[in-house]
């Protein structure tokens, strides 16, 4: 029975759930369920950066906007394949994520964090400004994709993000477990310790910033197409709060985190979602909450309670 109460058979279990679950929901609720994907795709991404490897960026809804416009432009403008112009969204993110972490590296805590907004504000009036690129304020319209399979275009979409938020949940997964998942984990809890292991600080912390850029810049070139348009107003800072609520109160530092927190957090979302003055008091309210009484947000709920649930790089009885 314990054994059922672990990682694997759990995840199991609702990877079968998702696989079933087109053929028994509606529109909408497919639609939903594509939110669920990107946004795991992106609080994996965002994990890494801030719970994994403790550094204090706000680039990642700047990054995911990237992808976004990346994979538009090259359908729309180009005439590139979506099979194309998927993977160019996510490598469009991470070149401009790695040219922007360079130096960004020199700085550290609030600098860098403040140097980050900076960026994702930058980025936000680009977006809105450079008319003959982006569309400026009314964007990029995205036509419907032919996958070419039967049924509604929208249901195979849902299973292509199904399972790219499958794929990068392993790759993540075997990532904290090599010497670069532990080099992320060092420099977070002493960088001076870290160099003293013989990390390279900058190779590390650029790969980090590299992996995060090409999760969320993915999730923006799978967001583009369920929107059918690319906007500005869709990667402001609401979407950095949005994304450090999911880690935060999912749990920092982990997987099951990631996940839990973007299952929560959309569901929350789409409750409220004729109002967005309340979902910002809502995940501000969430965010708040969490770091006050449950520090380790779901996930360590999880480790407390279910004594069989272990993850890449967690002690026993670490329930923080």
């Amino acid at each position: 029975m314990r054994k059922l109460l672990s990682p694997v058979p759990i995840f199991a279990t609702l990877l079968l759930m998702a696989l079933i679950a087109p053929f028994f929901l509606n529109q909408y609720k497919i639609f939903v369920g594509n939110l669920v994907f990107i946004y795991i795709i992106l609080a994996l991404g965002l994990n890494l950066l801030l719970g994994y490897a403790g550094l204090l960026a706000f680039v990642n809804a700047a990054l995911f906007g990237i992808g976004a416009y990346a994979a538009a432009i090259a359908r729309t403008k180009l005439g590139i394949p979506y099979g194309i112009a998927l993977p160019l969204g996510g490598c469009a993110a991470m070149v401009i994520g790695v040219l922007v972490a360079l130096p960004a590296l020199r700085l550290s805590g609030l600098y860098l964090a403040l140097a980050t907004v900076a960026f994702a504000q930058f980025a936000v009036w680009v977006f809105a400004h450079w008319d003959a690129v982006t569309g400026g304020p009314t964007g990029i319209r995205m036509a419907a994709i032919n996958y070419g399979t039967p049924g509604a275009w929208e249901t195979t979409h849902y299973y292509v993000s199904l399972a790219i938020a499958v794929g990068l949940t392993v790759v993540t997964l075997n990532i904290l477990r090599s010497r670069f998942g532990r080099a992320f984990v060092a420099i977070r809890e002493s960088e001076v310790a870290a160099e003293g292991l013989a990390i390279d600080l900058t190779r590390t912390k650029t790969t980090v910033y590299a992996l995060s850029a090409f999760y969320a810049g993915t999730a923006g070139a799978l967001f583009a197409p369920i929107l059918t348009i690319v906007v500005p107003e869709s990667y402001d800072l609401f979407q950095v709060i949005v994304q450090f609520a999911m880690v935060v109160v999912g749990g920092l530092g982990s997987i099951t985190g990631a996940i839990l927190g973007a299952i929560g957090l959309i569901g929350v979302q789409e409750v409220l979602r004729t109002t967005k003055e309340l979902q910002e008091i809502a995940f501000g309210g969430m965010i708040l909450l969490t770091v006050l009484f449950l520090p380790g947000g779901l996930a360590g709920l999880l480790r407390k309670h279910l004594h069989e649930w272990r993850e890449p790089l967690r002690r026993k009885g670490d329930h923080r």
